[in-house]
């Protein structure tokens, strides 16, 4: 891979390209911005910006999926 990255998504070591966003980063995990929310290096990200934010060599990703159902 060309102008890697080292990141770390929900504490998996992954080799990354260079430049991408947190948006593309979910594309290519087939992952639905819809649902889930992403802390990027222990700051929670607004929705709106994951197109905004490019990765850097390093940055921890935490990306966490919302569930419903059940019954109180």
């Amino acid at each position: 891979m060309q102008d890697a990255i080292h990141i770390h998504v929900n504490g998996e070591a992954r080799t990354w390209r260079s430049g991408a966003t947190v948006t593309e980063l979910l594309q290519d995990l087939d992952i639905r911005t819809e649902r889930v929310a992403v802390e990027l290096n222990l700051e929670i990200l607004d929705r709106a910006t994951f197109d905004q934010r490019s990765l850097k060599d390093g940055d921890r990703i935490e990306i966490l999926w919302f569930i419903g159902g059940g019954s109180l």
